[in-house]
């Protein structure tokens, strides 16, 4: 098994994770390693502009222009990075009652990102309204739990996608909430609900033993914690073995820095949301050995 230390600190733009992977020492003992940045966003709710200046909470803060100025800047300092969000992209402004979610997705097209979860809010046009706008994303859709053979969707949302920066392979896979009682019927129609535990240990399993990724981050809309027995991103990351990283939405959680939770291998998963509007991004910056990378 392989040793890990992480080291957490806050970020003014944002919580800012660091977690150096590698064998007993190997990180930084004869070989540079290779630094992977991780962008993401959750329950962005179309906004689009700022908080108006006179909003009783944060007055003038967020806005698409800000993130992509943040994203742009870290790309000119960083080689290898990727952007992820963690769902509930549509509704919350005029935005998206007027364009239906073009306008989102065309601006994160145009920022970058690299690939979404689908957020219960995304169905609120339905299946058909989902479908309608994926031809404006240019990143794919990912989510693991939800069965959309019966449906519309069916082939068009993937289970999972492995991405390459600098030798180093990340297997992304995604879970969502529970539908029924939170979604009209209507509006999922005969999409199937599966455990997202089990989903999950499927996932990283395959992800981790058949794909040989480095690394594996699970795109959640989950919600970080509950009262209540019901599967959060705490217990996916307390209750897997491969996961890396569980990038959390749909509580609109703000998190003053990643969660540290041991996972059932016995090392550190880290578990982050940013709120909801868009104001904040996370980032989470991994250091991996090219001896890990490489397969020893």
């Amino acid at each position: 098994m392989q040793n890990r230390r992480a080291f957490i600190k806050n970020m003014s733009t944002g919580s800012l994770g660091v977690l150096v992977l590698g064998g007993a020492n190997q990180a930084f003992a004869g070989h540079e390693p290779i630094q992977l940045t991780i962008l993401h966003t959750n329950d962005f709710h179309s906004h689009m502009d700022p908080f108006p200046n006179d909003a009783a909470r944060n007055a003038g803060e967020g806005g698409m222009a800000k993130r992509a100025a943040m994203i742009q800047q870290i790309r000119t300092e960083q080689k290898n990075v990727l952007v992820f969000d963690a769902g509930d992209i549509f509704q919350g402004t005029p935005y998206f009652n007027y364009y239906k979610g073009e306008v989102e997705l065309k601006m994160m097209t145009e920022m970058g990102y690299d690939a979404a979860t689908i957020g219960n809010h995304d169905l609120d046009n339905g299946l058909e309204g989902l479908n309608s706008q994926l031809k404006n994303a240019g990143f794919p859709f990912i989510n693991s739990n939800y069965d959309f053979s019966e449906t519309i969707l069916a082939g068009k949302i993937l289970p999972y996608k492995i991405f390459k920066k600098h030798g180093i392979t990340i297997g992304v896979y995604g879970l969502g909430i529970e539908l029924d009682g939170l979604v009209s019927k209507q509006n999922y129609g005969k999409t199937k609900y599966l455990d997202p535990l089990e989903t999950a240990l499927k996932m990283e399993k395959f992800l981790k033993e058949e794909k040989k990724v480095d690394l594996i981050v699970c795109l959640s809309h989950l919600g970080y914690a509950y009262k209540e027995k019901k599967v959060s991103d705490l217990v996916i990351a307390a209750q897997t073995y491969h996961t890396n990283l569980v990038i959390g939405g749909h509580t609109h959680t703000f998190l003053k820095k990643p969660e540290d939770v041991t996972n059932k291998s016995g090392v550190t998963v880290l578990v982050n949301q940013v709120g909801f509007g868009g104001l904040i991004l996370g980032r989470i910056d991994f250091f991996i050995s090219k001896s890990r990378a490489s397969g020893s």
